[in-house]
């Protein structure tokens, strides 16, 4: 079978070969790029415990805010005399506290204290992990009341 002048100017280039062939390479690794990050699991669960982790922060901030607003309405609203008694109580509730920690001083066993320590600094260089799960577990918690109610 012969060519036909119009089958030769139909057949494409070597370049618009090479062209198409290097977009097809492109469009293969996009693909591939594509399904390998779909089946990398643990960076999926990284990039959505991140997401989680924002979302919580933000919410955390929020239900802040709110408490302090709402802490402020209530404090404007109370007779000095409540505010006053309420300033003498904190202060009780610091020096029992501060007596309480002495006799803990005193009385605890060393490795005891040392694990508490411990724990306590943990929870300090982790605050906002733990700020945001409680934060997270009391949002869940007013969800499930409003939905029984």
């Amino acid at each position: 079978m012969t060519q036909t002048p119009a089958d030769q100017q139909s057949a494409p280039s070597p370049d618009q070969l090479r062209e198409q062939i290097e977009h097809t390479r492109h469009d293969l690794g996009l693909t591939v790029q594509a399904l390998a990050d779909k089946t990398d699991i643990k960076a999926r669960a990284r990039q959505r415990a991140g997401e989680l982790k924002e979302q919580a922060v933000l919410k955390a901030v929020e239900l802040k805010a709110q408490a302090a607003k709402a802490t402020s309405q209530v404090q404007d609203k109370l007779p000095d005399s409540v505010n006053d008694k309420a300033a003498q109580a904190a202060g009780q509730v610091r020096a029992t506290t501060a007596r309480a920690g002495q006799m803990w001083e005193e009385k605890a066993p060393e490795p005891l204290r040392q694990k508490t320590a411990r724990s306590a600094q943990l929870a300090r260089d982790h605050r906002t992990v733990l700020l945001a799960a409680a934060a997270g577990i009391t949002a869940i918690w007013l969800v499930s009341r409003r939905k029984k109610d």
